[in-house]
């Protein structure tokens, strides 16, 4: 909770244009089959631009691994994990996914901060030094934040959509393609709305003294 309070008190004078800098990353798990037992309704929408994900499909299994990021700007690379992620995997993922979102947006790199949360793989020796090497700025993050990441947001933003449709996926390949259409279709609007809600999400773990919030 200490360091929780103590980055919300760092970061209280930050504004929206501070904020938009920032490149937030995270990952999530998308299940075959929902397990809240809601139905799935059929939409249509375009396949995903292959600029935008990394066709890595897993067969087999009841779910898929994401690697993503949120930018101002709009929905960053997705990756599908194979496996479990280590240190040279998660290298790779940041040559590929983190360093295309940041050529597609014509970012330049003094002018962006990257975000990630503590897991192991992420704060290793061999990740810290790829990170420095590639003259990338990491904000430091406090352990056991999800609420403080909009990024969390944007996750519900893609499954919601897919328990819409009027039945499950026959499997990984069929899950996969939901999920570009689903990607493909986050607005920049939407992104932008995410990050504007980053100084609300300090404030309110600072007035918590660095404990749990609403977010």
């Amino acid at each position: 909770m200490k360091e929780r309070y103590e980055f919300a008190r760092a970061h209280l004078s930050w504004t929206i244009d501070d904020w938009k800098k920032i490149i937030f990353s995270d990952e999530t798990k998308v299940n075959r089959i929902g397990s809240d037992g809601l139905q799935w309704t059929w939409t249509n929408s375009d396949k995903l631009k292959d600029f935008q994900v990394q066709h890595m499909i897993k067969h087999g299994g009841g779910s898929l691994m994401l690697w993503g990021c949120l930018t101002w700007y709009g929905v960053g690379y997705l990756s599908n994990i194979k496996g479990s992620i280590n240190s040279d995997f998660y290298i790779g993922i940041l040559e590929d996914e983190l360093m295309k979102t940041i050529d597609w947006y014509e970012l330049q790199k003094e002018d962006i901060v990257f975000q990630q949360d503590n897991a192991s793989t992420h704060t290793a020796k061999k990740i810290s030094k790829w990170l420095e090497n590639n003259n990338i700025t990491v904000l430091r993050w406090p352990p056991h934040s999800p609420d403080l990441n909009p990024i969390e947001n944007l996750w519900s933003i893609l499954k919601r959509p897919l328990l819409q449709y009027e039945k499950q996926p026959d499997g990984m390949l069929e899950l996969w393609s939901r999920i570009e259409n689903v990607w493909e279709s986050i607005t920049q609007k939407e992104c932008q709305k995410l990050i504007e809600s980053t100084p609300k999400r300090i404030k309110a773990v600072y007035n918590a003294k660095g404990g749990h919030t609403k977010y």
